[in-house]
């Protein structure tokens, strides 16, 4: 049975304009994302499909164009429109951290780094580069693949740094695994890192891992 069929009160949209996006289930959420469905499924029954698929909403989000145009009913047009809502998503919760100082809105820097990493195939190694008052300036990915000591090379961190004129900056990486915690050689990188950057004045704030839905902290748990 086609949504427009069901009873108003069981519609996805209408209980979304009723009471609020938090009501909805996953499924639901994609199914107002998709608008419609296929021949023989509803767009909650795609939106069903699309979860079993990819295991989770943070794997479809970072899946690539030809991994998720091969679902039936999905093709570039709706890749293209998922990339424009994450990346307003993105931006967003960016203006917020620019606007003030990153102590005082660690959730919207953790929701930042979930949507800039959290659902990539490949471990990704970025740096969040701050002014005096903690500030956002920018950020960047700066390496790819297997992290270590012998893959993340300070000298660029600290290039990096100094060409943003940072004051300090947070590290962040991910965990594809889905494990946030620190394995030892995340613990000898910061460590490395750390040292490195205080030979130019420039504080590491923190070191984040995202395996969503989780986020680790290293100065939180006292490792920095």
């Amino acid at each position: 049975m086609a949504i427009h069929d069901w009873p108003e009160d069981d519609r996805p949209r209408e209980r979304l304009i009723k009471s609020g996006a938090s009501a909805l289930s996953d499924a639901e959420l994609l199914a107002v994302f998709l608008r419609t469905g296929v021949k023989g499924k509803s767009a909650v029954d795609l939106g069903r499909d699309m979860l079993q698929d990819f295991g989770s909403l943070s794997k479809l989000f970072g899946a690539g164009m030809n991994d998720f145009s091969r679902i039936h009913g999905l093709g570039t047009a709706k890749y293209a429109q998922l990339q424009a809502v994450l990346e307003l998503a993105k931006r967003a919760i960016c203006e917020e951290v620019r606007q003030a100082d990153v102590m005082h809105s660690p959730k919207a820097v953790r929701q930042y780094l979930q949507l800039m990493l959290g659902g990539r195939a490949y471990e990704s190694f970025a740096v969040l580069f701050l002014d005096v008052k903690n500030r956002l300036i920018s950020s960047e990915e700066l390496f790819r693949g297997t992290l270590d000591q012998a893959s993340v090379y300070p000298r660029e961190v600290l290039k990096s740094a100094l060409k943003h004129n940072a004051a300090a900056v947070i590290l962040a990486h991910n965990h594809p695994s889905g494990s946030c915690e620190p394995s030892g050689a995340d613990r000898q990188l910061t460590s490395k890192l750390q040292q490195a950057l205080q030979l130019i004045d420039i504080r590491v704030l923190d070191h984040f891992i995202v395996a969503n839905p989780h986020v680790y902290s290293f100065a939180e748990h006292g490792l920095l």
